[in-house]
This record gives structure tokens, C-alpha cells and sequence, in this order.
């Protein structure tokens, strides 16, 4: 058993069995043990996101923040929140991006960087120190409780948000619960522990056929909620791979969307390795923009990675790919690396970006008008 594994187990014993989104809260962010807490090594060993293929992801973002500074007429201070920022390479790579390229934007721009892992946290300030230094960026473990005009961003994120994982039993919604058999764990159906479940598939119109297994992410509903409150003016944007609900539980997902990654390897055993392997499920965008418009957040888009990117880079060709003074070795991998991110085989189709405003009536971002 891993350390965690065996706490967890000991606690069950204890007190009886836990909800998924308990035990998945754990795997991912106990603070000695869950996953998160792990150096960004480990991360790297069992998956990559758009950010490590290349520069070029922050750097088209760049260019879509600066429009958005544009769209709430240039305020003298623009609040660029990311949520999950790592060790901080996307937002050294946006605000190296802002400081050569834009630098009117650069200049109003004031960059919070948010790790709740305070490994990470620290590895970030370091990373950014240069921009710290001179006002630019902070490393923060705590989202603002006010962003009065700007953009809160995430890439990657919301699908490791702990979920709760249920069942159609009996014409009735049931709660697949961890409980432990000797050194192994497993999933017992119990009655559901909140209410709030209910109200999640029923706001969706959705109803689950007979024996079909589904997440409520009602985390993620929490988050957006939150988030709908802090923000005056401004936009959300949230990077990640999922689908509207009506077909995030359609026949294809019979089973749910949780998935284990190891070693560049996905896996349907969520209990193999607690602790030591990362756990996502699907994001559920109609989620996202239901809960954000019960704070004001409206819906301005929501298109795929290959889309989005497409969009922000043929203005100028994809100039942005490259450096002064690439030679055509550099050109090509550059290229190249972009390939991954746009084609759909590689990272393009997978991955959607889901656009929100709030106080910007009529705003039209580039990165979703039609190619």
C-alpha cells in the first residue's frame, strides 16, 4: 500500500466509508501524500499539457488578454489571475511574451500567479522573480477576493477537481462510496450524501439510464460560483478537455469519465496507486455556464484548442512561433510543436476553451470568430 493508500484505509476502518470526491480530494491534494504535493517531475512522467510542447500556447494567449485590456478600455491596472499557475512556466512565458510584444499592455499589467502547493509555490516565485522584483507578477496560494477589471484563467484544472461519483440503481441515483477489503479498495453503492447532487442532474435536465455510472462536479459548480462573485469586470477562461452535458452522459459514457494517468498511460483503476497517480474526469461545460450565470458570468463561446489558436495566430501568420535570429532547424521544430497543439490528432480537438465576460456587454474576442 502507499503511505496515503494507508491512511485512507485506517480512516475507513475508523469511521466507515468515504464519498469518491473524498478520496480523490486526497490522491490529489493531501499535503504530504496526494499527488500535487509531489515535485513537478513527477508530473512530467506521467503526462505533458500544452504548455511544455511550446511557447507559442502562452504567448497567442498573450495576445487575447491584451484585447480583453483593450475591451475594458485600457484600465490602468489589469488583474491577469491564473488559477493552478505550477511552477510558473505559462506565466513566464505570457509575461516575457507582453514585455518584448505589448508593451502598453505590459504596462498595465499586474500578473497573480496562484499555487496552492507551497513546493510549487515557492519553485513559481523563483521562476518569476525577475517580474516580481519590479511589480509585474506575485505568487499567491489564495485566488483575490476582488478582481475589479481583468481576466481569471485556467489551463487544466478543472478536470482534477474532486467529483462525486454516482449510479442509476433501481429507477433511484445512488453514491458509489470507497470502502476497503483487506489491502484493496472498492465501491459500494449508498444513498446519496447531499441533496445538492440531485439538484446538480436535475438543473441539466439529465437523467441517467439504468445501471450508467456519472460524475457531479460539484466542486467545479462551487468554483465558478466563487469566482462569478470576485470578479467586477472582466472575463474567465477555462482551458480543458470535456463536453456539454448532454454529451458528457450519453451512451459513450455509460461508465463515467474517470481516468488514472501513470507513466504516459491511462488507466480505468482508480485505486491502484493512491497518491502516486493522477486522477481527472471530464469537465462538464454546461456546468461551468449555468453556475457562472447565476453569478453574471454570460457565455461568450466555447470552441476547441485548434479553433482558438487558428483564430489568434492568422493575423500575423504566426509570426509569433519565432525568435530573432532562428535558425531553420529552430523554425521547423517550432513549427512542429505547433502541430501538436492545433491537429486534431494531437492536442487540438481534445482540449476546449469555454469563454465567460462579466460587465463587457457585446465584447467579441478573437480567439472565437469563425476561421
Amino acid at each position: 500500500m502507499t503511505p496515503l493508500a494507508a491512511l485512507l484505509a485506517a480512516r475507513i476502518r475508523r469511521f466507515g466509508p468515504i464519498t469518491f470526491a473524498e478520496y480523490m480530494r486526497e490522491c490529489l491534494y493531501h499535503p504530504l501524500h496526494g499527488y500535487y504535493a509531489q515535485p513537478e517531475a513527477r508530473r512530467y512522467a506521467d503526462y505533458f499539457t500544452s504548455v511544455d510542447v511550446s511557447p507559442i500556447f502562452g504567448r497567442l494567449l498573450a495576445r487575447q488578454f491584451a484585447e480583453m485590456w483593450q475591451l475594458l478600455a485600457h484600465p490602468r491596472e489589469f488583474l491577469l489571475v491564473e488559477a493552478a499557475a505550477g511552477t510558473g512556466r505559462l506565466a513566464d512565458h505570457v509575461l516575457e511574451f507582453a514585455q518584448s510584444r505589448l508593451p502598453e499592455f505590459f504596462g498595465a499589467l499586474q500578473y497573480v500567479a496562484v499555487e496552492r502547493s507551497p513546493a510549487r509555490c515557492e519553485q513559481l516565485a523563483a521562476r518569476l522573480a525577475p517580474y516580481c522584483q519590479v511589480g509585474k507578477c506575485r505568487a499567491s496560494q489564495e485566488i483575490p477576493a476582488r478582481i475589479s477589471a481583468g481576466c481569471l484563467f485556467s489551463n487544466e484544472l478543472i478536470d482534477a477537481f474532486p467529483v462525486h461519483r454516482v449510479i442509476q440503481q433501481g429507477g433511484a441515483l445512488k453514491e458509489l462510496c470507497i470502502t476497503n477489503q483487506g489491502d484493496s479498495f472498492v465501491e459500494i453503492a449508498l444513498p446519496l450524501s447531499t441533496c445538492a447532487i440531485t439538484d446538480y442532474f436535475a438543473a441539466q435536465q439529465i437523467i441517467l439510464r439504468e445501471g450508467q455510472i456519472a460524475e457531479a462536479g460539484l466542486e467545479a459548480c462551487d468554483w465558478i460560483t466563487e469566482i462569478g462573485r470576485r470578479l467586477d469586470r472582466g472575463f474567465v477562461l477555462t482551458i480543458d478537455y470535456g463536453h456539454e452535458a448532454a454529451e458528457l452522459f450519453d451512451d459513450r459514457h455509460r461508465a463515467g469519465t474517470l481516468m488514472s494517468y501513470r507513466d504516459h498511460q491511462a488507466s480505468g483503476d482508480l485505486f491502484a496507486a493512491p497518491g502516486e497517480q493522477d486522477l481527472t474526469a471530464h469537465v462538464n461545460f454546461t456546468a461551468l455556464r449555468q453556475w457562472g450565470a447565476r453569478q453574471g458570468l454570460e457565455t461568450l463561446g466555447l470552441v476547441s484548442q485548434t479553433a482558438f489558436l487558428l483564430a489568434l495566430g492568422k493575423g500575423n501568420d504566426f509570426a509569433d512561433l519565432y525568435k530573432d535570429g532562428m535558425d531553420e532547424t529552430s523554425r521547423a521544430r517550432a513549427r512542429l510543436q505547433l502541430k501538436t497543439l492545433i491537429y486534431p490528432e494531437g492536442m487540438g480537438e481534445r482540449f476546449r476553451l469555454l469563454a465567460q465576460q462579466k460587465g463587457v456587454p457585446n465584447a467579441r474576442l478573437t480567439g472565437l470568430q469563425p476561421l
